[in-house]
């Protein structure tokens, strides 16, 4: 149960970090969601680091990385959004759009781990 609680406070802390990042007043272009990319691409980054750090130190409690990388990361980035704004672009005819954020999505949040971990080392 106590898990749960760790869980559940890193995800209200990812939830409201992401929504406070979400209200930034970033310009968007094309319809392009820059945002949720660069939520989902930081996250992953932070997942990363939380990962090696913990796997390479063990310097963490077992359930403050749950509380990381479940809760915070979990509550922070955001898959649904991802789905939801890539087939938004589709049905509205964007496909050069979609794909390209679609794939820049992908790309770039498994560099961003890579990345993580090769700074960790």
């Amino acid at each position: 149960m106590s898990d749960c609680i760790f869980v559940g406070i890193g995800g209200f802390i990812g939830s409201v970090c992401r929504y406070l990042l979400g209200l930034l007043p970033i310009p968007v272009e094309n319809n392009f969601p820059i945002k949720t990319l660069l939520i989902n691409v930081t996250g992953a980054f932070v997942l990363g680091l939380i990962t090696a750090i913990s796997v390479k130190n063990k310097v963490f409690h077992p359930q403050i990385v749950l509380m990381l990388r479940v809760g915070i990361c979990g509550g922070f980035t955001t898959f649904s959004t991802f789905a939801y704004e890539s087939a938004d672009l589709i049905k509205n005819g964007n496909m050069i759009i979609a794909f390209s954020y679609i794939c820049a999505s992908i790309i770039l949040s498994v560099a961003a781990v890579f990345l993580s971990q090769i700074l960790i080392k």
